[in-house]
């Protein structure tokens, strides 16, 4: 038992290299993300095909939601967004690059971007583009 244990050792994932700022940014929007709330649709209550994450602006003459009445669900706005630096970020800090076969790893920066592979890619070409990306150091955010 112990032995397969030692066989397989941990390997730590790559970190992206970042300024302070965009660290910073990347805490702040942890923190705003813990206190922000499930933005709901108007009437989200009454149908079960209206989820309750989905959101639509209320749009209606009467709507209370759209008045920002007192006892009403918040609705979204620009204060509930995250930092600027922080925009377009995955949560581990590299910029997300869609990639579809090996000519598009091509201008990739394997510091400050990590790639993540289409829906639509077969499992052999998902295979080779996974290898390929560990040649590069690329670091890939949905393996097989």
């Amino acid at each position: 038992m112990s032995e397969e244990s030692n066989e397989r050792e941990y390997e730590a994932k790559k970190k992206p290299s970042l300024d302070v700022d965009t660290e910073d940014a990347l805490k702040k929007r942890r923190t705003i993300k813990k206190k922000k709330p499930i933005f709901s649709r108007q009437i989200w209550h009454r149908y079960s095909k209206l989820n309750k994450g989905t959101w639509r602006k209320p749009r209606g003459v009467h709507s209370k939601m759209r008045k920002n009445l007192k006892s009403r669900p918040p609705n979204v706005s620009i204060g509930f967004g995250s930092p600027r630096a922080a925009r377009g970020l995955h949560p581990s800090g590299f910029r997300e690059v869609l990639v579809h076969n090996l000519k598009d790893m091509e201008g990739i920066d394997p510091d400050k971007e990590a790639i993540r592979i289409a829906h639509g890619v077969g499992m052999r070409k998902r295979i080779d583009i996974e290898s390929k990306a560990e040649e590069k150091g690329i670091r890939v955010l949905n393996r097989s």
